[in-house]
């Protein structure tokens, strides 16, 4: 911690073979992010996964300032990044170079590379905005882009046969918001289905990360990882996330239904390239 408004944390890169020894304290001190929101405070965890950033800015009666950290090796955190902000609290706003974006609860908004002040507030201290950060290293600059949830893709999958009813919202996508490496999306599970991203999947052309909310006091999410034939799982409370390195799945069940962002980085930003594991390959 080196920044009066900052923490930040690292977290190296974990093959197969030392994850399938781990226990569930070693677990989730590799690939578990809680604390995310905290008042007052950007909270951010550089990982070596593609080198994505994880983070939260929670903004209450002052305004916070996105500062560089020592990771980044850089004067200003976008000089040589990209950024994703999605606020999953109150409304607030996020200030680029001078320009506020006002965003509801859900809404996102992409910060090209070279932007160099940003900053965080809520609308309403009482209801303070809570904005959950992804950064990915770049390589060129393109436009800054508000994207409200009502303006991202929709698809609507799974029944209730299967618990899976659940809707994706693609914030970027081909045809949308154009990024260097980011592709972040949103899923929302409909009530009485719980399981997400089942049948699963790997894709080793990049890592990904989610962020659990929605999820009522003292309810839980089971998020399983690990390669198909030697999984894990790690124990979810609301407003955490799990890294995901690229042999690993990424799958959960929930005690109910909830919300969860997907964020990816790495050599392929089509959102369908996917190793598909079939059922039968789960142990």
């Amino acid at each position: 911690m080196d920044q009066r408004h900052t923490e930040f944390s690292s977290r190296f890169a974990i093959d197969p073979a030392a994850a399938a020894a781990m226990g569930t304290d070693e677990l989730r001190h590799h690939f578990h992010i809680e604390g995310l929101f905290q008042p007052g405070l950007v909270s951010l965890t550089y990982t070596h996964y593609d080198r994505m950033i994880v983070g939260g800015a929670m903004p209450v009666d002052k305004i916070l300032p996105l500062e560089a950290i020592k990771p980044t090796g850089t004067n200003a955190f976008l000089d040589r990044r990209e950024l994703i902000a999605v606020n999953v609290g109150g409304a607030g706003t996020v200030a680029a170079d001078g320009l506020p974006y006002e965003m509801a609860a859900r809404d996102m908004v992409y910060l090209g590379m070279g932007t160099q002040e940003v900053s965080f507030a809520s609308a309403d201290p009482d209801k303070p905005a809570k904005f959950y950060l992804l950064s990915a290293p770049a390589h060129r600059t393109y436009p800054s882009q508000l994207i409200r949830i009502g303006d991202a893709r929709r698809l609507d999958l799974g029944s209730q046969a299967t618990s899976n009813e659940r809707s994706i919202f693609q914030f970027i996508h081909a045809d949308g918001v154009k990024t260097c490496q980011l592709v972040v999306g949103m899923t929302q599970l409909a009530p009485g289905s719980v399981w997400n991203t089942m049948p699963c999947h790997v894709h080793d052309r990049r890592m990904e990360a989610y962020l659990y909310f929605d999820l009522a006091e003292g309810q839980r999410v089971f998020h399983f990882m690990g390669e198909p034939d030697e999984t894990r799982h790690i124990v979810m409370r609301t407003e955490e996330a799990v890294l995901s390195p690229g042999w690993s799945i990424h799958s959960g069940a929930g005690t109910s239904n909830y919300a969860f962002i997907w964020a990816m980085a790495g050599d392929n930003v089509d959102y369908t390239d996917v190793d598909q594991v079939t059922m039968d390959q789960l142990r």
